[in-house]
């Protein structure tokens, strides 16, 4: 029998002591955690972690990343949330990324870079299937933070150059360690939903962030049906112009993964 796995990431702040006095206060992001928690435990995963801001530190995210790669087997499922701020670093290791910037997550003491999350993706055995829903911005395009409307999930561009050049040695030395994504070799079956395209900002809320709201309207407490790719379109479908989800798979392609019902364990 299949085994679900599940790992839930919420940050309403950063430590300013990590990020040059930017606390990049959010509302919404810990609700979209526990209720991602409460998805999962729904859907017969049968262990569930949350991490929420002050907890949802760099070690704690990968340790338990790795935790979950050393106890899946092919056939069973992560399930890997996070919702938070997006950010970049300069590119050190040859990603070929057109601007020479690699995407981050802002986790509570440090930002994490995909190369990071990748190398630990490569962890999990073949046939294990990994899905991971980010509702944060992953801009490959520098853009201004807006001074009115809804808070958005982007460290703004000036504070991320500021962080970046503060810890430097720290940034460039991950990346030192780190292989490129695209020279990572993931066994496993990944697929990959963000909250919006690399050009776009991903909007925060209330209660939950507009794409994970918006997910979970489309999911209607399990009355969905149909597969991923359908999941992800039914999302588009309620979504402003401005803010299109993202699908990608990474790792060993694997269409019967992609034709299940979402969060099928």
């Amino acid at each position: 029998m299949a085994k679900g796995i599940s790992l839930h990431i919420g940050l309403n702040s950063v430590d300013p002591l990590a990020y040059e006095g930017w606390s990049g206060d959010l509302a919404a992001c810990e609700f979209d955690a526990k209720d991602m928690k409460a998805l999962a435990a729904k859907q017969g995963f049968t262990s569930s972690t949350v991490l929420l801001t002050k907890k949802a530190t760099a070690d704690a995210v990968l340790n338990g990343i790795l935790a979950a790669s050393a106890k899946l087997k092919s056939g069973d499922i992560f399930f890997l949330t996070y919702s938070g701020h997006g950010g970049q670093v300069k590119d050190k290791n040859g990603d070929e990324e057109d601007d020479r910037m690699d995407e981050t997550w802002c986790l509570y003491d440090r930002e994490v870079i995909d190369d990071e999350l990748y190398a630990l993706y490569s962890k999990f055995a073949a046939g294990v299937r990994i899905l991971v829903l980010s509702d944060s911005c992953h801009s490959g395009t520098v853009m201004r933070m807006r001074n009115v409307g809804p808070r958005k999930r982007f460290m703004p561009p000036a504070i991320g150059k500021r962080v970046y050049e503060a810890h430097k040695a720290m940034y460039d030395g991950i990346q030192r360690r780190t292989k490129a994504s695209e020279k990572t070799t993931v066994k496993a079956s990944g697929i990959l939903i963000s909250g919006c395209m690399d050009n776009q900002e991903s909007s925060d809320g209330d209660r939950n962030g507009l794409f994970t709201g918006t997910m979970k309207a489309v999911w209607a407490n399990g009355k969905f049906k149909r597969n991923y790719r359908s999941f992800r379109d039914a999302i588009v479908a309620r979504m402003p112009s401005d803010q299109t989800p993202n699908y990608f798979t990474i790792g060993k392609p694997s269409p019967a993964f992609e034709a299940q019902r979402p969060f099928t364990v």
